[in-house]
């Protein structure tokens, strides 16, 4: 996918779903910035970690059938870049009317989307000095973006001592 190599550490086991996240404490995409706050802090992220997390709509879309929202998020959804941050801050973006949950759509060709979380990324000073720094950066958001998805990935694994992370090889 042409993204940073990302560090894994073996020792994450799956659980019942018992043990699962319950509705309410993951981010919820119809909500503002004090909501994506509340979440991210919990789990002791900061604004720059919450945005450079954010950069993962870089790749996917979205699925009527599983979250109600419908589309991709930049024209490239199979490869890792920053354009989901150029495409926030340069384009200009719309509500789409439609019979779905409330999302943006952008007004020139009306096939990109973003959802209300994403937009509270550029209404929200501190959040927009990231989204700017990335969209002007790739190489910072991929370094910042390595960084915090592995402590998403590790946050609450209780890994042996010793534990080493390993890189694996790209075909590029």
């Amino acid at each position: 996918m042409l993204g940073p190599a990302i560090p894994y550490r073996p020792g994450r086991q799956d659980r019942d779903v018992a043990a699962c996240t319950p509705d309410g404490r993951l981010p919820d995409a119809s909500k503002a910035q004090d909501h994506i706050r509340n979440i991210f802090y919990r789990m002791g992220f900061n604004d720059q970690e919450i945005v450079a997390l954010a950069g993962a709509h870089a790749l996917g879309r979205c699925h009527t059938d599983r979250s109600g929202y419908d589309g991709p998020w930049t024209f490239s959804p199979t490869v890792m870049t920053n354009d989901y941050f150029k495409l926030l801050i340069e384009e200009k973006w719309q509500w789409k009317k439609w019979n779905g949950p409330k999302q943006y759509e952008d007004k020139k060709t009306k096939s990109l989307m973003m959802l209300p979380a994403d937009i509270a990324l550029i209404q929200d000073k501190k959040f927009t000095e990231w989204v700017k720094k990335y969209a002007a950066d790739n190489d910072l958001f991929f370094k910042d973006f390595a960084n915090v998805i592995v402590k998403l990935f590790e946050l609450g694994v209780p890994f042996k001592e010793g534990t080493e992370r390993w890189v694996f090889k790209t075909s590029a």
